[in-house]
């Protein structure tokens, strides 16, 4: 079964990001260690959270995997604690909202 690891960075009041550092910077760097273990991405830009509703978020960024063990291996690269590899340490440099992760079964 895939999985997928979603990472969500909240709109808040002060809030800022660097969407030209995020991909041309950030996803490369995600490609060049995690990108082994990935078998999909997509990222989305927060226009709206709805009609005239303005987003709750700044991004959303998908990574799927073929499946839990693919997802392990990817997130081993950044360290046995969240926070020690070169990803989510290269973060401040394009925001500093604290993002969210959610790790779930893809259903379609």
């Amino acid at each position: 079964m895939s999985v997928a690891l979603q990472v969500l960075y909240p709109i808040s009041e002060g809030s800022s990001f660097d969407f030209d550092y995020y991909s041309e910077t950030h996803f490369p760097l995600v490609g060049e260690h995690m990108g082994p273990h990935i078998d999909a991405v997509s990222a989305s830009k927060g226009l709206a959270g709805g009609p005239d509703v303005p987003p709750a978020f700044h991004a959303v960024e998908t990574l799927t995997f073929r499946d839990m063990g693919a997802l392990q291996s990817a997130l081993a690269v950044l360290g046995p604690v969240l926070g020690l590899g070169p990803e989510l340490a290269d973060i401040p440099n394009f925001t500093n909202s604290a993002p969210q992760m959610l790790i779930g079964e893809v259903l379609a």
